[in-house]
Parts: C-alpha cells; structure tokens; sequence
C-alpha cells in the first residue's frame, strides 16, 4: 500500500506523530533528518511496524504523499537561539520531489515567521511550485508530552495556522483523522507563536517555584506544604514543582538571536532554572558538613538521571552538570536508573549500581532526581544515610527536601 504520509524527522516530536497515525490508520513512512532518537519501547515499535509504518532513506518516497509534515529538532545554537539547520535539511529533501496538491506541514519548534518566511522560499525556490496555489503550507505546534498516559495526541487538541484558508482546511483535513479536536488558528505566526507561548509558559512557571524553593528554604519554610494548600485554589493558580533544572527537547526562545526582540520574562526564567543544579550541589555540600562529612572524597548516589520520569531520554538533563559539580568538588559520583545501562560524564563511565539499596546505604549521600515509578523512595529514605530529595517525592520528614 503507498504511504499517504511521509513523516520528516523521527525524533521526539515525529515518532509520536507518526505512532499516532499509523493508530489511525494512516499509511505513513519515516524519513530521517539526523541522529535522532524518539525513545518508543521496543513493543510500541514492533506495534507500528505491525500496522505497515517504515522507514526510508530513499527521499523520492517524499513525492509520493499527499501529506509531508516537518518534524526535525531544532535544538539550541550557539548563538543561544534554535539551530534550523536540521529544518532546512528536510525542506530541502521535500522540496525535490514536491508535487502539485502536497499538504507540507511544520510542527518542529521555531521562531514566528519562519513558516512563511525561510521556509516558504526555499520550498518554493527548489520545487518551482508556488505555497498556497500548487501546494498548501501550513503549521502545528507539537504538544507531545512523552510518557503522558493521560493525554496522547488522539485527545490533545491540534492547533493549525496555514497560509491561506485553504491551507488551514487542508491540514485541519489531515490532523482531523488523528485527533478529537483541531483548533485553527488566524493564520501561521499565530500557530507558530502558540508553540512560543505554551514552551515559555512552562519555564517562566518552573523557574518561579524554583525561586520559591529557595526562599522557603532560606526563611525555613515548608514549600511543598505550601503548594499542596496552594494548589485547592481553585481559579487563577497552576501548581508546578520545583527540581535540580529544566530538560527535555522544548528550548525556551527570547527570539533575540532571530527577531532582536528579549523577552525579558523567558530570559529570567532561564537564568534561574540554570541555576538550580548548582544550587543542589550546593544543597548538597551543606548537608554532608551538617553531618560532619566534606563533600570531597563523599560517596554520593545519583538516582535518575533522565529529564523526565520512567523515561530513557537523558535531553537536557540537570544531572549532567550536578555530576560534573559534585565531582569537581572532590565527591565519588556513582548512579542508579532504571532506564540508562550506561552513563558517561566528562567522558568517563559513571559507576553504576546494581543492588540500589545495598548502594543507598554505603553512600554518604544520596540525591534523587528523578522520581521513577520503580523506587520504592519509602525503602530507599530508611536505607539512605542522609537523603536529598530534589523532586518532593519522599514521604514527609523522610528526607531533607529542596
């Protein structure tokens, strides 16, 4: 059967996109735009290839489709904004072998005006075909939130902008078949800057309540039973909590690197959100002197180091740089999760336990920083010698808390 969908780009945003589709019987095919990693479990895998899904590195297959939807990381540049490159490189494989009546859809993260910018010309450059009158061109912000048992893509509402009205109709027409309810938007700056809004909103408000952590901590204030009487309020409050830093692949954008524009609220959040893996080991260092023990020559367990729980994706993990400050200051770094056989800092393995509680109780110190479903953290706070809970997921008094 020919693919009715080519998905560009198979990293965190295309392979849940294209899990989605083939759930919906959508025929569709991968093309890959990098070294990407989606990190679906080998049975979800085996699920899509069972449902007719492949992949190919042969991009003709991208001019056989009715739909093509650009799903390549932007990850962040070294001048601080989003590296497109990643962006271009499918364009310019689509591009090739795009056909009249194509539906091209972005859903990779950019800055407003990309779609109909950088995007539209070379699309329209390389094929010869004009956006809006051979071809339609649109664009949808990713809401993948992996891991998210209770909102997948078939009931996460699909915001759409295209650059034209028939665009819109078009890719609300495709996203319709994989999801409840598609939200259109005026046009594609609108939906382009729907994805800025929702990605700073979530580090503006984590780097709030990291703040408060801090604060609380300073005037001896329990946060964590501040935000559970915080969060009954039920109107004009959203509880988020607070950990050693911010991962995942959603870069925050101040667009200065594209628009010359700051968003000053963005630029905080990420100046304190950075600053939280140092304040752990910081944290850390107070509560090994506190106990008589310096930090330098402590044996100190690391639980979790991905970014998200009961996940293997270690993208913009703090954990990294607490291992890099804690060995720094002199402390034996060794780690457990469940889901990373392996790990190297500074381009050395990091000792990894195999018995998790023979290995809590030898540490000096243990730090969690991930909350995987498989710690029993009631188990582990008895085991441990002194305990830093970074996450709040300790029974109460169980452990010196953030």
């Amino acid at each position: 059967m020919p693919a009715d969908l080519a998905v560009i780009g198979l990293g965190p945003y295309g392979l849940p996109l294209a899990q989605a589709a083939v759930a919906a019987g959508i025929p569709t095919i991968g093309y890959r735009t990098g070294p990407e990693a989606g990190f679906l479990s080998a049975a979800e895998q085996r699920r899509m290839l069972a449902r007719g899904f492949r992949t190919t590195a042969n991009a003709a297959e991208l001019g056989r489709v009715r739909t093509a939807v650009i799903c390549a990381p932007t990850p962040r540049g070294a001048d601080g904004g989003l590296d497109l490159g990643q962006v271009e490189t499918a364009a310019r494989a689509l591009a090739a072998r795009l056909r009249p009546h194509t539906t091209v859809i972005l859903e990779s993260p950019v800055p407003p005006g990309t779609t109909e910018g950088p995007l539209l010309r070379l699309l329209e450059s390389v094929s010869g075909l004009r956006a809006g009158h051979d071809f339609h061109l649109a664009y949808s912000p990713s809401r993948v939130d992996p891991g998210n048992r209770d909102h997948t893509p078939a009931n996460t509402p699909k915001v759409i902008g295209g650059l034209t009205p028939a665009c819109t109709e078009s890719a609300a027409a495709f996203y319709g078949r994989i999801t409840d309810k598609v939200v259109r938007a005026r046009g594609l700056r609108e939906a382009e800057t729907v994805q800025l809004l929702e990605t700073n909103f979530r580090h503006v408000n984590i780097a709030l309540v990291n703040e408060m952590a801090t604060l609380c901590h300073d005037l001896g204030i329990d946060l964590w039973d501040v935000l559970r009487c915080a969060e009954t309020k039920p109107f004009g409050f959203q509880a988020f909590r607070p950990g050693p830093g911010v991962g995942g692949h959603a870069v925050p954008q101040d667009l200065t690197a594209h628009a010359g524009r700051t968003l000053r609220m963005t630029e905080l959040a990420q100046e304190v959100n950075g600053r939280m893996p140092r304040y752990v080991v910081q944290r850390a260092a107070a509560l090994l002197n506190e106990h008589g023990k310096s930090a330098r020559g402590a044996r100190v367990l690391l639980l979790g180091v991905t970014y998200k729980p009961d996940l293997a994706d270690r993208q913009g993990s703090p954990a990294q740089e607490i291992a890099v400050r804690l060995m720094e200051l002199g402390a034996s770094v060794s780690y457990h999760d469940p889901y990373v056989p392996s790990w190297n800092v500074l381009d050395r393995p990091v000792p990894r336990a195999d018995s998790l509680y023979e290995a809590a109780a030898d540490a000096d110190l243990t730090i969690l920083l991930q909350q995987h479903r498989t710690y029993d953290l009631q188990g582990l706070s008895v085991k441990a010698q002194l305990m830093l809970d970074t996450r709040g997921a300790t029974p109460t008094g169980a452990a010196h808390r953030l």
